[in-house]
């Protein structure tokens, strides 16, 4: 072997590389490293999937007890920002935001290679990691400067340039880097300048950077990870037919695998084998808490595993409508063995993973791997660009995928997916049949079904009674509601219906501002003050409340009266005193989990407020009364909400749905009579649905019998 005093100068390292010209990992990464006896290297980022890519080169490095140094800035999340912002110890933010960046960096499979050597420098005390960050009165910024510096005892070679430590920067950008080394004229004082900016900065010195060490807090993660994935066991492959769903063995392979401790039922089986037969594309029209993500998971893993037998990974993509539920579906998909990347927030907080992922899975590094994204970031153009460079197989999962019917959404889905699985529990868009036809083009049919009238029969959920509370509109509120039904009568007999009734077109206005008239009917809280009453001493109530506030306060310029989720709270919290708190938009994500483990712990908080927040994929299987002051006509709110309460829970034997129903007044001439048979009929359509499998399905056809007779609605 040469002199180590002369390799580096033997290493014909060029003065600059730029990927158009060369492979800059193989051209000159690898060659110098393999000749240096140290390497301090300082970036924006840095990944230990860099060391997979250079290969033999680390081998050589370690072997030859090379000492390594690295300076990096961990990603700040707009969470870490706040935490920051409201004094947490600026270390500790730093040092959980490196940590998180290294946990997901280490079970990158490409890293499996230079883990082992990695873990080993550390123990031998041959590698130190450090953060940098920049402090400039008060604020903390992002350390971005990108410098590397290689030696041998005799010779410095030092590099400058746009590539970061990671696989995207390396492999999967393009990048240019100059190169200056202390044997050819000119480079010499550049080298040795670029050489002590880094023990400047390693030591603290430089102005504006603090740095602190790190090397204590990753020592744990890296030596665990290095350990599991040098005891990396292949799991048996099941096949892809009717055959029972396997237990298959802890996943070490990189692809998602069902957990052997997770029990699926037979009508989940029954779905995936369904969704497999109709060529892994369809939708799944399960009722809500029948376990569609743990199904959805599973025909995951089972088409993971299928593939694996043709050696081709998988890249699934599971898109959410919001950011809670990327956090939710990321706890299951972990059980399952991956850790996903989760695309939301800040572009920076998930793009250079995503990226990563993707180079992985196109170099065959990866087997497989999972990115859970919001609906809003999957449109974006950053997620947009992820997904149309990538080439491979891709498996897109919907969840509530009735929301990407909408325009602006379903011209975004990958036309490369060759695996679609949609879930909804009411897929059909409401007032838009294009909306649900592109739907079912892209994700295919409806390949199964199971309605909660199947799922209560087969224990999926529990049984219910269901209690109509009567409520009639007063005069000014009748008046209004008479006036906004003419508008709407003349908009519809001119133009009909159109796809975006529902949203923002004049005719979609106006039937919100009906509906919210219903939802606000002012004598709803002191119906809802009996109701409540009644089960004062129970643990466990959902209260719906209406969005925004009651339309005749806009009429007349009022607009400070407390919302009705306000004046409920009172009532509750104050007036009844039962320990209540509100779950809305404005709930910070963090005291939204504190909110929901309190409810379900049922010591301290007996009621749970809400307006649409707990509509779509929030987990309360706790809630044992759910009390519907506001329910919109849309069937997908109303079948949401009853779901919400009937999921199965311990110690929980039945759920109860208060529904309050608004009627005409009697005896008032505000409404023609065919206005009030039409709003009388909308609010049954939801009752009969509730009543039709309710436990007291008799008394409630009782309690509507005379308003039925009133208007002549027997058939509805």
């Amino acid at each position: 072997m040469n002199s180590p005093s002369v390799v580096l100068r033997r290493s014909d390292l060029l003065g600059d590389y730029r990927s158009d010209r060369c492979d800059i990992v193989r051209d000159f990464y690898a060659p110098a490293l393999a000749a240096a006896t140290a390497y301090d290297r300082a970036v924006g980022y840095f990944s230990a999937s860099v060391l997979a890519v250079l290969g033999l080169g680390i081998g050589e490095f370690a072997a030859r007890g090379g000492t390594m140094r690295v300076v990096a800035s961990p990603q700040l999340s707009q969470e870490d920002v706040e935490q920051i912002k409201a004094g947490y110890a600026l270390r500790i933010v730093l040092e959980q935001a490196a940590l998180r960046d290294l946990e997901l960096a280490v079970q990158d499979p490409r890293a499996a290679h230079g883990l082992g050597q990695l873990a080993a420098l550390i123990a031998d005390g041959r590698l130190d990691i450090k953060l940098a960050y920049v402090e400039v009165q008060g604020r903390v910024g992002i350390y971005h400067e990108k410098i590397g510096i290689f030696r041998d005892g005799r010779d410095l070679v030092a590099f400058k340039g746009s590539a970061n430590e990671t696989m995207p920067g390396l492999v999967g950008n393009f990048e240019s880097i100059e190169v200056f080394r202390t044997w050819e004229p000119g480079d010499g004082p550049r080298a040795v300048r670029i050489g002590k900016d880094f023990e400047d900065l390693w030591h603290d010195r430089t102005p504006l950077l603090r740095v602190i060490d790190f090397t204590d807090a990753a020592r744990d993660i890296i030596e665990a990870y290095a350990k599991r994935t040098a005891q990396q066991r292949e799991p048996a492959l099941p096949p892809m037919d009717g055959a029972p769903l396997p237990l298959p063995l802890p996943n070490t392979a990189g692809r998602l695998t069902i957990p052997a401790e997770l029990t699926v039922r037979e009508y989940q089986k029954q779905a995936i084998r369904q969704w497999s037969a109709h060529g892994c594309r369809g939708i799944l029209r399960m009722a809500t808490g029948t376990g569609k993500t743990l199904s959805a998971l599973s025909a995951a893993a089972r088409l993971a595993q299928a593939l694996h037998k043709s050696g081709e990974p998988l890249l699934t993509l599971v898109i959410v409508p919001y950011q809670h539920l990327v956090d939710q579906w990321s706890k299951d998909i972990a059980w399952f063995g991956m850790q996903p990347v989760r695309a939301y927030e800040s572009t920076a907080s998930w793009y250079a993973q995503a990226s990563s992922l993707l180079d992985s899975l196109s170099l065959r590094c990866a087997q497989g791997g999972v990115i859970v994204t919001t609906n809003v970031t999957f449109a974006g153009k950053p997620m947009q660009g992820i997904l149309d460079r990538y080439e491979g197989r891709l498996l897109v999962i919907a969840d509530e995928c009735h929301n990407l019917g909408a325009r602006h959404l379903r011209e975004k889905l990958p036309d490369s997916a060759q695996y679609r699985l949609g879930l909804s529990a009411t897929p059909e868009r409401w007032f838009d049949d294009r909306g649900t036809d592109a739907l079912t083009e892209y994700f295919g049919e409806i390949v199964y079904e199971m309605g909660i009238g199947d799922a209560i029969k087969a224990g999926a959920l529990c049984q219910y009674t269901y209690t109509p509370v009567l409520i009639e509109l007063d005069e000014e509120e009748t008046e209004l509601y008479a006036e906004v039904t003419s508008q709407i009568a003349r908009i519809i007999a001119s133009q009909g219906f159109s796809e975006d009734a529902d949203r923002d077109s004049p005719l979609g206005k106006l039937l919100r501002k009906r509906s919210n008239i219903l939802g606000h009917a002012r004598a709803k809280l002191p119906a809802l003050r009996q109701e409540i009453t009644k089960r004062r001493n129970d643990w466990y109530q959902l209260l719906y409340c209406a969005e925004g506030r009651h339309p005749l306060l806009y009429e007349y310029g009022d607009a400070e009266e407390a919302t009705q989720l306000q004046q409920a709270l009172v009532m509750v919290g104050q007036d009844l005193r039962m320990p209540a708190a509100p779950y809305t938009a404005e709930t910070r994500r963090d005291e939204r989990q504190k909110v929901l483990r309190r409810f379900a712990q049922g010591q301290d908080l007996q009621v749970l407020l809400s307006m649409k927040c707990l509509d779509e994929g929030v987990d309360v299987p706790a809630a044992r009364t759910a009390y519907l002051l506001a329910s919109s006509s849309n069937p997908r709110q109303f079948i949401q909400r009853r779901g919400r309460v009937l999921r199965k829970s311990p110690g929980k034997k039945r759920a109860d749905i208060v529904d309050f129903i608004v009627v005409p007044p009697t005896g008032t001439g505000a409404l023609a009579h065919a206005t009030e048979r039409n709003m009388v009929a909308r609010e049954l359509t939801r009752v009969t649905e509730f009543a039709r499998l309710a436990d007291n399905e008799t008394e409630t056809l009782d309690i509507l019998r005379p308003l039925r007779q009133r208007y002549g609605l027997f058939d509805t």
